[in-house]
């Protein structure tokens, strides 16, 4: 049976002691990307004082959160769940789960939270579960986007009222406080909405009271668990934090962690190879020593991280961009691939032209895009200019109001897709369509409209914790 309680909770109370030193398990990128159990057993056995989990990314873009869908299957999420757990329960020590069901939704931390329940009354468990959620409506940011406290990251411009009111979700990206202020009440397991990718590891450390530069900056490090090892896939590492730095390792016995490996995780996702920013400052590395304690091992010093006058949080924000329908050809054919981009600019026309006539669309009411996978559909323009390919992939996308306008586009590119000539051209070339009907709805398609920062006056201020006691009992 769950119990919801309501714990008030004292910002300045006293910390849960000051150890010399916090060591962490972070056993994989995302929850529900599978590690070997034996990894696990090894990183208790190391020491490790919680285990921390990334449950989501934006990587996949804005499905997921538009949606609020996850992109991972429940399967695989319940089975490294299970195994987390049991490690956790048999050691005593918490699990943090962050950015649940991918994008970080309300929706998302319940999806897991009711996996949790489910695994405890299995396993004759009990946990205490902080529930924190970070979904935001529009009607509440409306107030701090008039007073000019919500500001555009790179590439955005200035928010209008209008993009906040044409999400389907919005979320903002907590930093380590709300998850220090559960582990100081007492939850055995935390699981949270969207956050930063940081935020568990160094809430583990800064809530006893561990320097800021070692804390920010083993988070990043171990960020994507094996990542910042030789063999990102065979498993996740243990971190140990201490007040002059911290300590490296992988959880395989076979993968090692090396000063080039460590150093490099600092790049991944990331402008600046030395800097990051955090809701309540940034982490600078530009001083820092990597050292080899051993095959295995790196020694991390010198990090230091620098309070900002003003706490943000991160807003990411997803809308309905429309509903399409794409269609995946092959090319082998030498005379088109040789002037490929002469056949692109005379589909486009084409099709264009016959939209116009046929359907009575103008440019303002759908979006074609052409993808030539093999030549330029990666880089586009910034392609330098190599020799002809041997054959390509086109992925022809039409984007319109609704679905059958959208599949209507397709079908009229469709016989183009199949045989278009080059302009003069006195052959008819022969293409290869991927499927057959080669038309593939997609069904509703969204876009990122939200990349903007509000400053807030505390940092639990757009958070909301839950606590519930689940499991035997």
């Amino acid at each position: 049976m769950t119990h919801i309680l309501s714990d008030p909770y004292d910002a300045d109370g006293p910390a849960a002691g000051t150890p010399d030193s916090v060591g962490v398990v972070f056993p994989v990128g995302m929850l529900g990307g599978g590690f070997p159990p034996d990894t696990i057993r090894r990183g208790i056995e190391l020491g490790a004082d919680a285990i921390a989990v990334d449950g989501g990314s934006t990587d996949s873009g804005p499905y997921y959160l538009g949606t609020a869908t996850a992109k991972t299957t429940g399967s695989a999420v319940e089975r490294d769940l299970r195994l987390l757990l049991t490690a956790a329960s048999t050691a005593g020590i918490p699990l943090i789960v962050t950015s649940c069901g991918t994008s970080g939704t309300d929706s998302g931390v319940d999806w897991i939270a009711d996996m949790v329940s489910t695994i405890a009354e299995q396993g004759g468990w009990s946990f205490r579960v902080a529930k924190i959620y970070s979904e935001q409506q529009a009607s509440t940011l409306l107030p701090a986007l008039h007073a000019g406290r919500i500001r555009p990251l790179p590439p955005l411009g200035p928010l209008q009222p209008d993009t906040l009111h044409s999400c389907t979700h919005i979320v903002g990206l907590m930093g380590y406080e709300p998850i220090a202020q559960a582990l100081d009440t007492g939850a055995q397991v935390i699981l949270t909405g969207r956050a930063t990718d940081t935020s568990s590891v160094a809430a583990l450390a800064l809530r006893h009271g561990l320097p800021a530069g070692p804390a920010w900056h083993a988070a990043k490090t171990v960020e994507c668990g094996g990542l910042c090892t030789t063999s990102p896939r065979s498993g996740g590492v243990h971190v140990r934090i201490d007040r002059g730095g911290f300590t490296v390792e992988p959880l395989d016995e076979h993968a090692a962690c090396t000063p080039t490996s460590v150093a490099a995780h600092m790049i991944y996702e990331n402008v600046d190879p030395f800097r990051m920013r955090e809701p309540s400052g940034t982490i600078d590395t530009s001083d820092a020593t990597y050292v080899a304690l051993d095959d295995r091992r790196v020694r991390v010093e010198g990090s230091r991280f620098e309070p900002a006058q003003q706490y943000t949080v991160k807003l990411e924000g997803s809308s309905l961009a429309g509903y399409e329908t794409v269609i995946l050809v092959g090319i082998r054919d030498p005379q088109i691939l040789g002037h490929l981009a002469t056949w692109q600019s005379t589909l486009r026309m084409m099709v264009t032209d016959q939209v116009r006539t046929l359907l009575g669309l103008r440019d303002g009411d759908y979006e074609i895009q052409i993808r030539c996978y093999g030549a330029n559909a990666v880089l586009g323009p910034l392609e330098p200019e190599t020799a002809a390919p041997r054959e390509v992939g086109v992925l022809f996308q039409a984007r319109a109001a609704d679905q059958a306008a959208a599949t209507a586009i397709a079908k009229i590119a469709n016989p183009l897709l199949l045989h278009l000539p080059l302009p003069g051209s006195e052959h008819l070339p022969s293409f290869a369509f991927a499927t057959s009907p080669a038309e593939m709805e997609r069904g509703a398609v969204y876009k990122f409209v939200l990349n903007h920062a509000v400053d807030v006056e505390a940092p639990y201020q757009l958070f909301r914790t839950v606590y519930s006691e689940v499991g035997h009992g």
